[in-house]
């Protein structure tokens, strides 16, 4: 992601209503990788948090930070909006978020991660062959890095897209941020030849009624430190 974005993704973030109060089950938390309310699986496909650190790419408004913050991980997320680390800061001040790219924060960041995410965020809208390597460099031994966003908007078209962004004035031209669309056989080679291991990759069906489902991709790194092919 590069960082001349920030504004388009300012512009989004300023529309976006952030994350209802409670859930269907009244939870004040929790953790949704899909762009459905109430579906899909949670936290758990990141294995066992608690105490861990665990980092978020492209953590928004900060719903799903604050969740794994409220299981028990230590939890850092990552932005480059202003306007949506606001309104993580305002709802959840106890949250650990910066305002950096993806790329740069991975290539600097002194730590190691049990988990790494990212909820229709960086991993969507950063170059994979840039981005697969630093989170790969940053996981623990054993460590998950997981992401979903949508599936491929129209078949065959492939690798580097455009998303439109509506404009910050009326009347004026829309903006426009890359994001990199793969199938899910595609985005577990790219996984595999960047060194992780234990890869899935598939589309959690949508909700009755909907007709877009959500591509989700997991893999870890190899506990003997597996290296890219």
């Amino acid at each position: 992601m590069r960082e001349h974005d920030v504004g388009a993704w300012d512009v989004w973030g300023a529309a976006r209503p952030g994350r209802q109060g409670r859930n269907a089950a009244g939870a004040e938390t929790w953790f949704n990788w899909t762009q459905w309310p109430d579906h899909g699986p949670g936290e758990e496909l990141l294995g066992d948090v608690r105490g861990a650190r665990v980092l978020d790419l492209g953590c928004g408004s900060g719903g799903n930070l604050a969740h794994l913050a409220a299981v028990g991980a230590d939890a850092v997320g990552v932005d480059i909006s202003p306007v949506q680390l606001a309104k993580a800061r305002e709802r959840w001040p106890h949250l650990e978020v910066r305002q950096e790219t993806a790329e740069s924060f991975l290539a600097s960041a002194p730590d190691r991660y049990a988990a790494i995410c990212s909820v229709f965020g960086a991993a969507w809208f950063t170059d994979p062959a840039r981005l697969l390597p630093l989170v790969h460099a940053r996981l623990a031994p054993g460590g998950i890095y997981a992401f979903s966003h949508n599936p491929p908007a129209l078949e065959g078209c492939y690798g580097a897209q455009a998303s439109q962004m509506p404009s910050p004035v009326k009347g004026g031209e829309p903006l426009y941020v890359r994001r990199w669309d793969f199938e899910p056989g595609a985005w577990a080679e790219l996984l595999e030849r960047a060194g992780f291991v234990d890869v899935t990759a598939e589309v959690i069906p949508p909700p009755t009624g909907k007709s877009t489902g959500t591509l989700l991709v997991r893999g870890a790194r190899g506990r003997e430190g597996a290296q890219p092919r």
